[in-house]
């Protein structure tokens, strides 16, 4: 048996092969403390669009986890991603009248911008994480807050150690670092808030001033308001590093890939697509069931915590032809990269334009970069690289 908590000693670094073998031998996998983890595209898919009978709010999961009433348990139980509605509803109109079409094309000459000037100020040896993949996002998401550059410094580290906080297993190091993350990020938000409440931005495009303003139907709480700013930050540039971090690498590592890419400019949408499917930046997410139900032969009661094998999914021979080649003209491309159903993610559109932007305009600048050295991530829940060591030749 297939055992999410204690995986194969190999699976961190290369998981692909155990998806493979989940697919076809152990869609529905019991795991040894009663949950269960599902691989198949079929079944993921169809508890996506299940709101009554499959349950984003993770309370229940989290409070043994973290410690009921912790920050990891407080943030993680009031932001967007881990509840239902109502809270859900209300926080996902706010911030989805704020990332509207208009907006996107507002904003993308000044990633364009951000962009060019990373890759002007690129040495000859970068590392394309750190100076790169991993500055996109941040800069684009404190711009969403209006978070003045000179206090954008924490904001990745504090992502990471509580979006770190969501693997399968902790070290007491790693769970005190997520507690400090949360307690820092919130003191820290608590301050900007209350100037924002002083002098408001322009809601049109200030996320947090349209967060603090609400909407005709109410306001969030200092609570709410504060945990889904963090999660404004975690969700997009976690997802959004990982994308253009593990385009890169496999550009590099498919050189007959890139070269079709560089020769049709017109593919770039389909490449990120692929990206998003072959090497999927968030590898599970979970539910919990709300009622007893049956999956794949397995009588299941309420209450149990399903692990959504994102990453097995966008595998899945049923739905994808060759899923194990890695293929940018791939149509159609049902991958599963941003969850589905009311649920989807709520940047995806934001998330396809960054990496878009970015591959583009690096593989035009530097169109024969070497990748030197790479170091994964080490985690389960989230696919990407620490640092990637790159050599640049224009």
């Amino acid at each position: 048996m297939f055992d999410l908590a204690n995986p194969p000693a190999d699976f961190v670094e290369n998981p692909f092969p155990h998806y493979d073998d989940l697919v076809r031998k152990a869609p529905v996998c019991p795991q040894p403390d009663g949950s269960y983890l599902l691989a198949r595209h079929a079944d993921l898919s169809a508890i996506y669009r299940d709101v009554s009978l499959y349950k984003s709010d993770k309370k229940a999961a989290f409070a043994p986890k973290f410690g009921a009433g912790s920050p990891l348990f407080e943030h993680h139980t009031t932001s967007l991603v881990f509840n239902d509605p109502p809270l859900h509803t209300r926080v996902r109109r706010i911030m989805t009248s704020a990332l509207t079409p208009k907006a996107l094309k507002r904003m993308e000459p000044g990633l364009v911008a951000t962009v060019d000037e990373l890759l002007a100020g690129m040495s000859r040896a970068p590392d394309l994480i750190e100076d790169f993949a991993a500055t996109i996002p941040i800069q684009v998401i404190g711009n969403l807050l209006d978070v003045p550059m000179a206090e954008r410094g924490p904001l990745r580290d504090w992502s990471l150690a509580i979006l770190g906080a969501l693997e399968p297993t902790l070290t007491d190091t790693q769970l005190a670092r997520g507690h400090q993350a949360v307690t820092e990020f919130r003191q820290y938000l608590q301050g900007l808030i209350a100037q924002r409440r002083r002098c408001p931005g322009d809601p049109e495009t200030d996320v947090l001033t349209r967060l603090i303003q609400g909407d005709d139907r109410g306001n969030l709480s200092e609570t709410e308001l504060i945990h889904n700013c963090i999660f404004i930050l975690n969700a997009g540039h976690e997802t959004t590093t990982n994308l253009i971090g593990n385009g890169l690498a496999l550009l590099h590592d498919h050189p007959d890939q890139k070269a079709l890419l560089r020769g049709d400019a017109a593919l770039i949408d389909s490449a990120v697509e692929e990206v998003l499917r072959f090497r999927s930046p968030n590898q599970f997410g979970n539910r919990e069931t709300a009622r007893d139900t049956v999956l794949g032969g397995y009588r299941i009661p309420a209450g149990t915590n399903l692990h959504l094998c994102i990453g097995a999914a966008n595998r899945d021979p049923d739905v994808f032809d060759h899923p194990t080649v890695f293929d940018i003209t791939r149509h159609p491309n049902r991958h599963l990269a941003f969850a589905g159903g009311p649920h989807v993610c709520v940047g995806l559109t934001l998330a396809r334009m960054e990496g878009r932007i970015a591959l583009q305009r690096f593989l035009a600048r530097y169109p024969n970069y070497d990748i030197t050295d790479r170091q994964l991530g080490g985690r389960i829940r989230f696919r990407g690289y620490a640092a990637l060591t790159a050599r640049l030749t224009s």
